[in-house]
C-alpha cells in the first residue's frame, strides 16, 4: 500500500530531533516491505535566514525537499499569524499543502491513505485534505493534542470534527484512547498502539561506577517537563548529581534555581544532545528521572531502560503503562521535590539488576506496533473499498 505521512512533527536538517518519534515509527513500518511512504512535513514560513533571528532563521533554512533514511520528505511553507494563528492554523496549513499534494499525485504518487500525526492543527488540516482529495484518513494522537488543546473551545470543536471524519484513530497509550473516546469518537474506531524502542541503537555499553549516584533527565527545557522539580529535590538527596540533556526557554531559570539552592556544583547542563549520542548518557547514569506534568508515551523512558538504566517518573497518562514492573523503575507518589526525592531513595533501596531492566525493554520492540498499523490501515482500506464498490443489488458490500 502507498501512504502519505503528514505532520509538522517531523525531523529536518535544521532540527534533527524534532518529531523523531514520528519518523522512527514510519521507518519501522516501511521496513516491513508492505508499505511505500512519502512525507509532507510543513514548516512555518519565515522570510530571513539571518542567524540573529534564532529559531525562526533555522526554520527558513529547512530545505524544500530532502531524503531522510530513504524517505522522500517535502517541507512546504505555511503562514503563521500572531494572536489569531491558533484558530486559523488548520485552514492555513491545509491550503498551503494542497498544491504540493496535488503535484505529487500528478507526478505519479497517487497514495491510498493519509497517515496524520498530532490532532491539532495537523490532524484537522489532514481531515480537510482527506475530504478534498477523497482519501481515507488515519490520525495518531500523541499527547497534549488530546490532553491539553481540547480545553480551548474552537480547537476542541475542530478536533472532534477531525476525529469523526477520520476512518480510524491511533493513540500511543490506553490513557489517551480513553480521552479520545470521551470526545464522542466510537470506541471501535480507536486503537492503542504504543511506541517501541530501537533496541539496536539503545543498548547497554560498558560503564564505570559513578563516584556519585547520577540522575539523568532528557527532554526540552519547557514548563511541561518540570525539570525544576528534580533540581529542587537535590537538597534532599545529598551525594546525588544531576545531568540535564536538552535545551529550551527554561534553561536560564533552571540554572538560576540550581545556584539559588546551592546545588549548581552537582548539576551539569549538556544542552541539546543528538539521539545517537544519548545512549552514552543513558548508560552512564544510575537512573533517568522524568517529572513531566503531561506525557502521552515518553520514548525516553524505554530508551533509558534499553540501555539498562531504570527510571523514576511521574504518574501521568501513559507513563504507568511504560513503567509497569520493578525492573523498569518506580513511579513518584507525588509531583513535588519531595516526591522526586522519595522515589529516587526508594529506587536506590531496591535497585534492579540492569540486565533485567534491559530485558524488560526488549518487550517493546517496534514489531508489534508496525503489525498493528498494518492491521489498522488494511482494515480502513478494506472498508473504503467496500463502500466504493457496491454489489449488484446496489447496496454497499458491507451491508450484504
Amino acid at each position: 500500500m502507498k501512504i502519505l505521512t503528514f505532520s509538522t512533527l517531523f525531523p529536518n536538517t535544521e532540527k534533527s530531533g524534532h518529531g523523531i518519534f514520528v519518523e522512527t515509527r514510519l521507518r519501522h513500518l516501511v521496513a516491513t516491505g508492505q508499505v511505500e511512504a512519502r512525507v509532507v512535513a510543513p514548516v512555518a514560513w519565515f522570510p530571513s535566514t539571518n542567524p540573529r533571528f534564532g529559531n525562526y532563521a533555522n526554520m527558513a533554512r529547512v530545505p524544500r525537499q530532502e531524503i531522510r533514511h530513504g524517505l522522500q520528505v517535502a517541507h512546504p511553507r505555511y503562514p503563521v499569524l500572531p494572536k489569531v494563528g491558533m484558530n486559523l492554523a488548520p485552514l492555513l496549513l491545509a491550503q498551503a499543502v494542497k498544491p504540493v499534494i496535488a503535484r505529487m499525485i500528478d507526478e505519479g504518487y497517487d497514495f491510498d491513505l493519509i497517515d496524520a500525526h498530532y490532532f491539532y492543527p495537523d490532524g484537522v488540516a489532514a481531515a480537510m485534505l482527506a475530504r478534498y482529495f477523497k482519501k481515507p484518513l488515519v490520525i495518531t494522537a500523541r499527547g497534549s493534542d488530546i490532553t491539553l488543546l481540547p480545553q480551548y473551545a474552537l480547537p476542541r470543536r475542530m478536533i472532534k470534527w477531525a476525529a469523526r471524519r477520520a476512518d480510524a484513530v491511533i493513540t500511543v497509550c490506553n490513557a489517551l484512547r480513553d480521552e479520545v473516546v470521551a470526545l464522542d469518537v466510537p470506541a471501535e474506531r480507536v486503537t492503542s498502539l504504543r511506541n517501541g524502542v530501537d533496541l539496536q541503537l539503545f543498548r547497554p555499553l560498558e560503564r564505570r561506577a559513578n563516584p556519585m549516584f547520577t540522575l539523568l533527565t532528557v527532554g526540552h527545557l519547557v514548563p511541561v517537563k518540570a525539570q525544576e522539580l528534580i533540581i529542587a529535590a537535590l537538597p534532599l538527596l545529598p551525594g546525588v548529581r544531576l545531568v540535564v540533556a536538552g535545551d529550551g526557554p527554561n534553561r536560564g531559570m533552571l540554572e538560576a534555581l540550581a545556584r539559588k539552592l546551592d546545588v549548581d556544583g552537582r548539576v551539569e547542563f549538556l544542552g541539546a544532545v543528538p539521539q545517537a549520542r544519548l545512549r552514552e548518557h543513558y548508560g552512564a547514569a544510575d537512573a533517568l528521572v522524568l517529572a513531566s506534568s503531561r506525557e502521552g508515551w515518553a520514548n525516553v523512558l524505554l530508551e533509558s531502560m534499553a540501555c539498562g538504566t531504570p527510571v523514576v517518573a511521574s504518574r501521568v497518562y501513559g507513563t504507568p503503562e511504560v513503567v509497569a514492573a520493578p525492573e523498569a523503575g518506580i513511579l513518584m507518589s507525588e509531583r513535588t521535590p519531595q516526591g522526586v526525592a522519595d522515589a529516587v531513595n526508594a529506587l536506590r533501596a531496591a535497585y534492579p539488576d540492569r540486565a533485567a531492566t534491559r530485558r524488560y525493554a526488549e518487550g517493546f520492540s517496534w514489531d508489534d506496533t508496525s503489525a498493528g498499523q498494518l492491521r489498522v490501515f488494511s482494515a480502513v482500506l478494506g472498508r473504503t473499498a467496500g463502500a466504493a464498490n457496491p454489489t449488484k443489488s446496489g447496496k454497499p458490500a458491507y451491508l450484504d
